[in-house]
C-alpha cells in the first residue's frame, strides 16, 4: 500500500526549495551537500531525503517551479491587460513591472536560475532551457506589439535582450530595502523603454 503524504507535505517541499535557493545563492550550487541542505532547514538527512531524492532533484523542482511561476505571470499579465483594455505599450510595462515585482521576492531563486541550469543531467536541463525560451519568446511577441517600427523582426532579439539585461541582473545591486526599491526601479525602466535617456520624464 502507499504511504499517505502529510497534509503539510506540500508546504515543507516550498519550504526546503526556499531555504535551499538561499543556500545555493550563499554558497554556490556545487559547493553545497546534502548535509549543507539538511542542517539550512532545520532537519536530518534523513527527513530531507523524505522530501527530496537527491540535491538535483531540489534543483530541478526549484528551477521548474519558477520557471512555470514566470510564466503564469506572463499569462496573468496578458489576461489582466485584455481585460483593463490596456494599449500595448502599457501591457509591455505592466509585464516589466511584474517581473521585478516578482524579481525583488524570488531574489535566490532567481539567482539559481541564472546560475545553476547548467548543473541539471539533459532532459531536466532542457525542460528548463525550453521554458525560459518561452519566456524570452513571450517578451518579443509583447515587444514587437508595443513597438513594432523599433522591434522589426531582424531587431526584436536584440531589444529583447536589451529589456532583460536592464531586469536579470538587479540581484547584483539593488537590494530590497535600499534607497532604490523594486517598484521605482521598474518605473525607471519602463521610462527608459518609453523614452530613452533624452526623453524628458
Amino acid at each position: 500500500m502507499a504511504r499517505t503524504k502529510a497534509p503539510d507535505h506540500e508546504t515543507q517541499r516550498e519550504q526546503i526549495l526556499e531555504l535551499a535557493a538561499a543556500k545555493f545563492a550563499q554558497t554556490s550550487y556545487p559547493s553545497t551537500s546534502m548535509a549543507d541542505l539538511a542542517a539550512a532547514s532545520g532537519t536530518s538527512k534523513a527527513r530531507l531525503y523524505h522530501y527530496y531524492a537527491s540535491k538535483e532533484a531540489i534543483l530541478f523542482d526549484l528551477l521548474d517551479r519558477y520557471t512555470k511561476r514566470l510564466m503564469l505571470i506572463i499569462a496573468e499579465v496578458e489576461g489582466a491587460s485584455q481585460r483593463r483594455g490596456l494599449g500595448e505599450r502599457e501591457a509591455f510595462a505592466e509585464l516589466v513591472r511584474a517581473f521585478l515585482a516578482e524579481y525583488e521576492t524570488s531574489h535566490s531563486r532567481h539567482v539559481a536560475l541564472l546560475n545553476d541550469v547548467k548543473y541539471l543531467e539533459d532532459a531536466q536541463r532542457e525542460i528548463v532551457l525550453d521554458r525560459q525560451r518561452d519566456i524570452v519568446a513571450a517578451f518579443a511577441r509583447q515587444l514587437a506589439r508595443a513597438y513594432p517600427k523599433r522591434a522589426a523582426k531582424d531587431n526584436q532579439t536584440a531589444l529583447t535582450m536589451m529589456v532583460f539585461g536592464m531586469i536579470n541582473w538587479t540581484f547584483t545591486w539593488l537590494k530590497p530595502g535600499g534607497k532604490l526599491g523594486y517598484r521605482e526601479f521598474a518605473e525607471q525602466v519602463v521610462d527608459m523603454i518609453e523614452n530613452g535617456l533624452g526623453g524628458e520624464r
